[in-house]
């Protein structure tokens, strides 16, 4: 407990011995201390600062919990051995944040020889517009040190690379162009940086934990043509430094309203999106991992992402619809789904593991149809298949919003879809039957497949098939 932690805490960073055994990290971490205060002199008139972050993997902190964080922070507060102390308490949502924080920051010192001042702005600390050397932009900023783009620069742009589109094999012509690539930057967009910390040490823009949210194709292009760029190829950039996350998200709208972009795209920012792009590989074994396509082609370069577990908004909506929202005949055209439906999707406060588990009976049923293992005459009755493996395994029950208990429900359908041989024995033996009978009762009444699938009709024949051959 947090209590508990703030009474160890003041045992370890006091003056005072340790009065109970303690391993032989804790022996360390003490020695560091004691060594720090016995230089005192050398803190440059500051005290050291201590942060403690109390991590729950549960969706919210407690009130009582967090009334023990000031508690601890008095505690230790009273020792006199630091400047401030800070005790937070950290659900796994920003964990995650910090997490991603701390394996992605990039820090890169760029020359800027030509830039001036944007006048300031309401939640922004600093803006400038200049020219980069290309050759200087690819070796300070995109390459990783090993040769490798830093694809992770561009997780806020809306749109991954979209390969040689029209448009993109256009700036890879311009660049081949002994002529033209010296006007590149009077003929590109060029790139908008954002940045949480920025320090400018004469023309050096030094940058840390930073984002390119609008030019990814260009930065693209110009890491692939690297041997084209010499010393007269510029790029405009726009950096601007700021903390403020509305006003982040706000440039990352903005600055992708000069060419066509969805409202799918945009979305593709939200916060939550990016929860279930992690949610569906961070801390999962190889076999179980998936891959949530929140941006359009995001994947489509990775060489170690196999492309069947690879799942896009389209397809996951469908499935969420047809096993969550018992909406198996309703997932047909895309934006039509959207404007139906798209109120009550990928809404904050959902549970990721829904989604997951919706995006592999996807996947297990692809799978099951590729392989052969089912005709593929059925393929058109997928997503009345996977209401139906819903039904077979949590019967009529209601998911709990308790993000336990709602796993616990999804595990069942989990252990058997991550067993290939199971989850086949539950769709031929139990469920192709079921619709089987509810095809051929529609064919009788002249009614073709394609159609059929679509119509609750259908849906509720299945169910009833089913539920009439189990027992349910």
């Amino acid at each position: 407990m947090i209590s508990d932690l703030a009474e160890n805490l003041g045992h370890l960073c006091g003056g005072e011995n340790i009065p109970y055994e303690v391993s032989a990290d804790v022996e360390n971490l003490r020695e560091c201390l004691d060594a720090v205060y016995e230089n005192s002199a050398q803190l440059a008139g500051q005290l050291p600062q201590l942060h403690v972050r109390y991590v729950t993997t549960g969706d919210q902190v407690s009130d009582m919990v967090h009334r023990k964080a000031r508690s601890a922070e008095k505690l230790l507060d009273g020792l006199n051995r630091f400047e401030t102390a800070d005790v937070a308490c950290v659900n796994w949502r920003e964990l995650r944040e910090l997490y991603k924080q701390a394996t992605s920051t990039v820090r890169v010192t760029v020359p800027v020889p030509k830039q001036f001042a944007v006048p300031a702005a309401p939640g922004v600390e600093q803006s400038f517009v200049g020219l980069v050397a290309a050759s200087e932009l690819v070796r300070t900023v995109l390459d990783d040190g090993s040769g490798k783009l830093r694809e992770n620069l561009f997780e806020s742009n809306v749109r991954a690379f979209q390969g040689y589109n029209p448009v993109n094999s256009g700036i890879r012509d311009t660049l081949r162009d002994p002529e033209k690539r010296r006007r590149f930057a009077v003929m590109n967009n060029g790139i908008t940086v954002v940045t949480r910390k920025m320090d400018r040490v004469g023309d050096d823009f030094v940058l840390d934990d930073f984002q390119i949210v609008n030019g990814c194709q260009t930065c693209h292009v110009l890491f692939h043509e690297r041997d084209q760029l010499t010393e007269h190829v510029f790029v405009s950039v726009h950096i601007v430094h700021s903390v403020d996350e509305d006003v982040i998200q706000g440039i990352v709208a903005a600055t992708n309203q000069q060419t066509p972009v969805s409202d799918e795209d945009l979305a593709a920012r939200q916060d939550f999106h990016k929860e279930l792009e992690d949610f569906f590989t961070l801390g999962r074994d190889k076999p179980h991992q998936l891959f949530y396509e929140r941006r359009a082609k995001q994947f489509s370069d990775r060489k170690d992402v196999e492309k069947t577990r690879v799942i896009s908004r389209a397809q996951l909506s469908r499935a969420y619809l047809a096993m969550f929202l018992d909406e198996p005949s309703g997932v047909g055209r895309f934006q039509d789904l959207i404007k139906a439906r798209g109120s009550e999707l990928y809404v904050t406060g959902q549970l990721p593991i829904l989604y997951y588990t919706a995006a592999a009976t996807w996947y297990r049923l692809e799978w099951l149809i590729r392989n052969q293992r089912i005709n593929r005459g059925y393929r058109p009755t997928r997503f009345h298949l996977m209401a139906l493996i819903r039904q077979r395994l949590l019967g009529s029950v209601q998911i709990p919003a308790n993000v336990r208990a709602a796993t616990r429900e999804c595990d069942k359908i989990l252990k058997v879809i991550w067993n290939a041989e199971a989850a086949e024995k539950l769709v031929v033996h139990e469920l192709l039957p079921a619709i089987q009978r509810a095809i051929d009762a529609e064919r009788e009444s002249g009614v073709p497949l394609g159609e059929a699938v679509r119509n609750e009709r259908f849906a509720e024949r299945a169910r009833r098939e089913l539920a009439g051959s189990t027992g349910r």
